[in-house]
């Protein structure tokens, strides 16, 4: 399965980077494919493992903000692996026609 998420802490003020970053550390620590970019992380793997990582970097935020907010978007698609990279090859493939 492929999740894209992401995570607000509430309650710190505007910087947030600091308590994203923890977040995003947890993901990247975890060995699965992912990918950050400006709104969201994408993480790929088994539906058991992507949502243990999606619970860590949940808790690792919460241990400097008092309130969390997860929005999370899923594909599951069992037997599929290396979505994250095969999805964009074939959407680029078209654009070069």
């Amino acid at each position: 399965m492929i999740v894209a998420f992401s995570i607000t802490p509430l309650g710190v003020g505007e910087g947030v980077s600091e308590p994203v970053a923890r977040a995003v550390k947890v993901v990247r620590e975890s060995g699965l494919p992912n990918r950050t970019d400006a709104m969201f992380t994408t993480v790929e793997g088994e539906w058991d493992e992507v949502m243990d990582v999606v619970k860590r970097a949940v808790e690792a935020v919460g241990e400097v903000a008092p309130r969390v907010s997860l929005v999370l978007k899923a594909d599951v698609r069992p037997g599929v692996t290396d979505g994250m990279t095969s999805k964009v090859d074939r959407l680029e493939e078209h654009l070069r026609d």
